[in-house]
């Protein structure tokens, strides 16, 4: 038998770091002393410590190192546990470079607009941009986000929707963290670009209620044109203009790169019919700064058979979903249930797909027959 110290020494880790895999359930002791509360691990537990290590050296995730740590040898889901992991890796690599390079062009404009004084030059990286989107495809692509604008003033980036068009296809995307909603819409730029602004809540809205209009009235098309700080749209003989928000949005990107372990298709009014007349689970969430308690939210707790099939069941308070997974088999995931309806009702197709990644994975909804359109992400409850 080895001591923890023996056993630390041997494998890589620390002593602070096997006491950490014991409190957490992944990796514990053989035995421990039930006098002095010594830990000793047999010498058959020193490759499964080895592997530990590396594990933690490539950062994966506690349960995903307990999900391995249990699998047995040779088995495909562990394999299947480190090629996710390495995707994860690569895509968060490519976001880093992104970023790097935006960081990279942001720091060459700051050192030229402090060494060059021109007040009739504009500091905006976009200079200036013109595309034409169809009317209708405008006013769905926001119907399928507006829901997820945030409220909070606390955080004035997410009360805004971001458009963002790469090539020929305009995104427009609105998170208040809980959710995330993008809407996409075909579109015709005057020039190849790339570029993304932050819209307020509110100049989206009239814009939208002008793409409506216009497309009521068979006008079609609506030109957006970003020229500095201002936003324009026309349409129908008619201009709105207002002023981008100078805030930084999350990346959503890397938010929507989803590793679905389960994907369910079935009709909206069936599975919005269930989500309404089911069983809910009070919940209370905690305010961000955690300073005082938000009201109680119903839950809405869906359960997936291995077979496919898909229903709310019942959660009583103080089951830990885990629990209940382990008993009969059947994948659980936690939402907020209005969440879950609005969500629904925003993209309003008659047919859906539920793509699931696993209790505390999102939850994302699609159009069945619109892979790459509009969807929405809502991040699961962790009920234990």
């Amino acid at each position: 038998m080895r001591s923890i110290g023996q056993l630390a020494r041997e494998s890589g880790l620390t002593v602070s770091a096997l006491r950490f895999y014991d409190g957490a359930g992944v990796f514990g002791p053989a035995r421990v002393d039930p006098q002095t509360g010594y830990r000793w691990y047999a010498p058959a537990q020193l490759a499964d410590a080895r592997l530990l290590c590396r594990l933690r050296r490539v950062g994966l995730p506690l349960a995903e190192i307990r999900l391995l740590l249990a699998a047995p040898a040779d088995s495909d889901s562990a394999h299947q546990v480190l090629d996710t992991h390495l995707r994860r890796l690569e895509d968060g690599l490519a976001d880093a470079r992104r970023e790097l390079s935006h960081v990279r062009t942001l720091i060459d404009r700051r050192e030229h607009t402090m060494t060059t004084i021109d007040p009739s030059a504009s500091a905006d990286p976009l200079g200036g941009a013109r595309l034409t989107v169809a009317a209708a495809d405008l006013v769905a692509a926001l119907a399928a986000v507006r829901f997820a604008v945030s409220a909070e003033p606390a955080a004035p980036m997410l009360g805004g929707i971001l458009f963002d068009l790469d090539g020929e296809l305009l995104r427009l995307v609105a998170t208040d963290r809980y959710r995330l909603a993008v809407g996409a819409a075909p579109a015709r730029a005057a020039a190849p670009t790339e570029f993304n602004v932050l819209l307020p809540a509110a100049l989206a809205d009239e814009f939208g209620t002008m793409a409506a209009e216009a497309d009521a009235a068979g006008a079609g098309e609506l030109t957006l044109t970003v020229e500095g700080a201002s936003v324009a749209a026309e349409a129908g003989g008619r201009r709105v203009a207002g002023d981008r928000l100078d805030l930084d949005f999350p990346d959503y990107r890397s938010l929507i790169r989803l590793r679905p372990t389960h994907r369910v298709e079935l009709p909206t009014a069936t599975l919005r019919r269930a989500v309404a007349d089911g069983a809910t689970r009070p919940y209370t969430p905690a305010t961000p700064d955690r300073s005082a308690d938000q009201n109680e939210v119903p839950v809405t707790v869906l359960a997936v058979s291995r077979s496919g099939e898909l229903r709310v069941v019942e959660s009583e308070p103080g089951t830990a979903l885990e629990d209940t997974e382990a008993a009969d088999g059947d994948l659980r995931v936690a939402v907020n249930q209005e969440f879950l309806l609005e969500a629904l009702a925003a993209g309003a197709p008659d047919q859906l797909v539920l793509e699931l990644g696993g209790t505390i994975g999102p939850l994302a909804i699609r159009s069945a027959d619109q892979a790459a359109g509009n969807f929405s992400v809502l991040m699961p409850i962790r009920l234990t």
